[in-house]
């Protein structure tokens, strides 16, 4: 609040300052776009396990075709691409979530004193 010895342009510069302030506080932050956003990682995970899972599905048709052992090449070839893209997409998850934590600095160290367990 101005105080009546303020003169008037101490007054309009305060008034400058908050108002700055306030804008600065006002102003979006930038959304987060599919190419190189925070929602790129989960696309890609959901395409790695899809891509993995509909692979092995193609492959192991396609052996049960040339070999004529239906429907096993069928159920081998989906359990395969599935173990394959669920590691895939933990070892992708796993270093999105360490460059993420680099790049914020939010990095803990775990020690060996995190139990559960009480004195």
């Amino acid at each position: 609040m101005p105080t009546p010895q303020d003169s008037h342009h101490d007054s309009l510069g305060r008034f400058d300052q908050q108002l700055d302030a306030f804008e600065a506080g006002r102003r979006k932050k930038p959304v987060a776009t599919l190419i190189g956003g925070e929602a790129s990682g989960g696309y890609r995970l959901v395409g790695q396990m899809l891509s993995g899972m509909l692979g092995g599905l193609g492959l192991g048709w396609l052996l049960d075709r040339l070999v004529h052992t239906n429907p096993w090449g069928l159920v081998c070839g989906l359990l395969i691409g599935t173990g394959l893209s669920i590691f895939a997409t933990v070892r992708t998850a796993t270093r999105i979530s360490a460059a993420e934590q680099a790049k914020t600095g939010t990095a803990r160290a775990a020690s060996e004193d995190d139990d559960d367990e009480q004195p």
